[in-house]
């Protein structure tokens, strides 16, 4: 299957940040070549004419939930504990394995209009979320949810074994849901297998203030020095949030290489904070960016998050200059790809994975076209996501969606299985 996509400007991300004018050839579900037009004996199978358009990386939504559709606009204007306790967790413990997937059917949905090629998903049945990815035609990374009421480090061990080279689309990687709902003897045997297999280790980390100060109470070190104590972080991993660090516990990310995923809507909406992106940026950690689940957030919209990660560190730096938006799509993009370990996806170039993004410029919004990086991380919108593409098929375009289903049955099921878990 040979595509090529021509007459498009072209954002590789994997050097400056000028596009260039040119095509991209596609075989099966790799680029074989980014650059100016030229001759080429190809039979092509499919050819698109962008006229101008803007063709970049897509985007990777470093830390959700997806099958929290079902939550969306459920158990809204609460503060964190209480959205989480006494909403969040009791409606979960009702979900089976076959509404996480039909549930997370429709945050792919989402995903692909807003120009998302992959998602690092922690939820409770990586089973059915991995079906729905599959099902689809979208890349989906998994983590463990492991804590003291779900799941267990065996079973997550048993996953990373399954999981990788499971499926082209599919990887899973250890994780945790968090230090304060995981206890030691759990943590001690997610570290055994970190060294076992010399893996990463992701969990939630100091995204409130509270969550810091009871970390400290409890063990005398903030979340980030005490699972590192543990040796979760030997072979590195990410902090998603990550609000309320130190000093010293930025110095440990850096040390380990480990990345932070921001999520700068939804702690915005719980009132956790601001993280501190330019500190982690000079300090050279890697960054992404994550949407955080459709309960805490509600949309899955990357172009809002990139606006709030910028313009929020401007505010909390008291510095307009802070966290420049050309930074930010690196985070959305490469440091997505860095912290998800999909280093086949990061940049568009010969011998990545075919996983792009369409930007229509002909639009109020990206006109004047004075900065295009700038234009689309401070006024682009999901209005402009006119194709989506993952490994070389293109699942949504102007509209229309490829994932093996109509759109409306999946809206129509994720309606029913909410209402369902509303009577219970």
């Amino acid at each position: 299957m040979y595509t090529r996509l021509y007459n498009a400007r072209i954002l590789t991300m994997a050097g400056d940040m000028q596009p260039i004018w040119g095509e991209i050839w596609i075989e099966n579900d790799q680029i074989i070549y980014v650059g100016e037009p030229k001759p080429s004996e190809i039979h092509w199978d499919t050819e698109r004419n962008l006229c101008g358009n803007l063709v970049l990386p897509g985007f990777k939504n470093a830390h959700t939930h997806s099958a929290m559709t079902f939550l969306r606009s459920y158990a809204d204007d609460l503060p964190l504990q209480d959205w989480l306790t006494k909403q969040v967790f009791p409606m979960e413990a009702k979900l089976t394995e076959e509404h996480i997937y039909h549930l997370s059917k429709l945050a792919i949905l989402e995903y692909l209009t807003s120009g998302i090629t992959a998602n690092f998903d922690m939820y409770l049945t990586p089973d059915s979320i991995v079906q729905a990815s599959i099902d689809t035609g979208f890349r989906t990374v998994l983590t463990g949810a492991v804590n003291d009421f779900s799941q267990s480090a065996a079973l997550v061990g048993e996953w990373y074994q399954k999981y990788n080279g499971y499926h082209p689309l599919i990887s899973f990687e250890l994780g945790f849901h968090a230090e304060y709902t995981t206890s030691r003897g759990i943590l001690e045997d997610l570290a055994a297998l970190a060294v076992l297999y010399h893996a990463p280790v992701y969990t939630h980390n100091s995204e409130t203030a509270s969550e810091v100060r009871s970390c400290i109470e409890k063990t005398g070190m903030t979340p980030t020095q005490y699972l590192d104590s543990l040796h979760l972080f030997d072979y590195g991993g990410g902090g998603y949030h990550c609000v309320h660090v130190t000093a010293e516990d930025i110095d440990i990310f850096r040390r380990r290489g480990m990345s932070v995923i921001t999520n700068p809507a939804s702690n915005l909406k719980l009132a956790s904070g601001i993280a501190p992106v330019q500190a982690l940026l000079d300090a050279g950690v890697n960054l992404a960016i994550g949407t955080d689940g459709p309960a805490s957030n509600n949309c899955l919209d990357m172009f809002r998050e990139m606006f709030l990660t910028t313009a929020l560190a401007k505010v909390r730096e008291n510095d307009a200059a802070a966290v420049d938006a050309n930074a930010v799509l690196h985070m959305a993009t490469v440091g997505g790809a860095r912290a998800m370990r999909l280093t086949d996806c990061e940049t568009l170039t010969a011998g990545s994975q075919a996983d792009l993004i369409v930007l229509d410029l002909n639009q109020p919004n990206m006109q004047p076209m004075n900065n295009l990086t700038k234009n689309v991380v401070y006024s682009g919108s999901k209005q402009n996501v006119v194709l989506t593409m993952i490994a070389g098929v293109i699942r949504y375009e102007n509209g229309s969606f490829d994932v093996g289903e109509d759109p409306e049955e999946i809206f129509a099921k994720a309606n029913e299985i909410t209402r369902q878990l509303r009577a219970q």
